[in-house]
């Protein structure tokens, strides 16, 4: 007899030490929402901070960026001092700025300088596209061709072995930039090994959090990362287009942005308006134009939740329900093809489960009719996440007996094979 029922479910959440803070959210009536690793949902505090924003732009004008609770002018690092316990960083060492490519471009124009045998930029063959973008269009701007990328290979096309990525250092390599958390697999790589393996090799090496930071703790500073970059709207539940932000190691205060604009200035001489541009001596250097005040404005409530439940906790409570995913996906699914495609062990799992099946996207539009949220990745994946902080155990039971009876049923085949186009 079966022991996962609905009431087992529901003790999991009544017993579990560290509850959600649902009340706290907008739930979307009548779904089931697990795609919080691509778009994070609202929390009533992200939208009051978004609100006295607005009204500080409407009561104050100009003057709002000197005055008001939340002076837009120091709007940037005031914002960055809320995630310094997510990322395990001094507060100096972060900025909210831009986006996560503009962030790269901004990084890797930096920190990558090229010498002598020293040319080449090392990557992996599963990161986000986007990064990999970014990365060769900064080799092409210092004239080198994408011979210069290395992309390390996965073995399994899913997950990396850190061996393979420490085994590609060689001495060709002027700079390594890797993900924390792979965005398929949600594999999370050992930063603090790498990063000891790189600089033993003399070479500096940074990391996109975009997929990790609010699901696990970071400890950037102490790992000594050179640095980091992340956007805010998945786990950290920012809003659509929240700015992004970086964090550079303070043993590079100093360094000479590779791209400079007007707010990386020494904030008391930025209004002089002298066209010798005299860079902050910490990480705000690495902005680039205005701050986009109302793109920033809900991140001052979101991190007020994370630093209420903490990251520690975040991470316990999002391991607890992926542990019963995944249990789940043994006692309801095992009869219908589907493969795990993340990692199991604690250690290496980030915030989401992934799951492969040749009708994966057919499954996520019977999914979303029936009121669940998944997330579809070409050309098989389906990926789900839930979020420590609104998702609870009962609505896992709920989604994985409703995907039973979809495979059950063979309710997926009225869909076309296909994703939708924001998948």
């Amino acid at each position: 007899m079966m022991t996962n029922t609905k009431s087992y479910a529901q003790k999991l959440e009544a017993t579990f030490p560290i509850k959600s803070m649902r009340e706290a959210f907008y739930l979307p009536e009548g779904r089931i929402y697990f795609d919080g690793n691509s778009l994070g949902l609202m929390s009533k505090k992200a939208e009051q901070s978004l609100y006295d924003l607005k009204d500080s732009w409407k009561d104050y004008g100009i003057d709002g960026w000197m005055q008001g609770e939340y002076p837009w002018y120091f709007l940037a690092e005031n914002i960055a001092q809320q995630m310094t316990q997510i990322v395990g960083a001094n507060k100096e060492e972060i900025i909210v700025t831009g986006s996560t490519t503009t962030n790269l471009h901004q990084l890797v124009a930096t920190f990558y300088q090229p010498q002598g045998k020293r040319t080449k930029i090392l990557a992996d063959e599963l990161n986000f596209p986007t990064d990999i973008y970014a990365i060769k269009s900064q080799l092409a701007l210092k004239g080198y061709d994408e011979s210069h990328l290395v992309q390390v290979a996965s073995r399994d096309g899913q997950t990396l072995y850190e061996q393979d990525i420490i085994d590609a250092m060689t001495d060709e390599i002027a700079l390594i930039v890797l993900p924390a958390v792979l965005y398929r697999s949600g594999q999370i790589l050992d930063m603090a090994t790498l990063t000891t393996a790189a600089h033993e090799r003399g070479i500096k090496i940074g990391f996109d959090l975009c997929h990790s930071v609010g699901a696990v703790p970071h400890h950037l500073h102490d790992w000594q990362v050179d640095f980091a970059f992340w956007c805010t709207y998945k786990h950290l539940n920012g809003g659509p287009g929240s700015s992004g932000a970086l964090f550079v190691h303070k043993n590079h205060f100093g360094t000479i942005p590779g791209l400079a604009g007007w707010f990386g200035s020494n904030k008391e001489k930025q209004f002089a308006m002298s066209h010798t541009f005299e860079p902050a001596f910490e990480a705000g250097a690495f902005q680039l134009g205005t701050p986009n005040v109302l793109s920033m404005a809900p991140l001052i409530g979101a991190l007020t939740l994370f630093n209420e439940m903490g990251i520690q906790r975040v991470r316990e409570r999002s391991l607890a329900l992926t542990d019963y995913m995944l249990q789940c996906v043994h006692d309801f699914l095992s009869e219908y093809q589907f493969t795990v495609c993340n990692p199991i062990d604690h250690q290496q799992r980030g915030g989401h489960i992934y799951l492969e099946h040749k009708e994966a996207a057919r499954i996520c539009k019977a999914l979303k009719e029936r009121g669940v949220i998944p997330d579809f990745r070409a050309p098989k994946g389906i990926r789900l996440a839930a979020v420590a902080m609104y998702n609870t155990f009962e609505e896992i039971y709920d989604c994985f007996t409703i995907l039973q009876e979809i495979m059950e049923t063979k309710a997926y085949e009225k869909y076309t094979n296909e994703r939708e186009i924001v998948a």
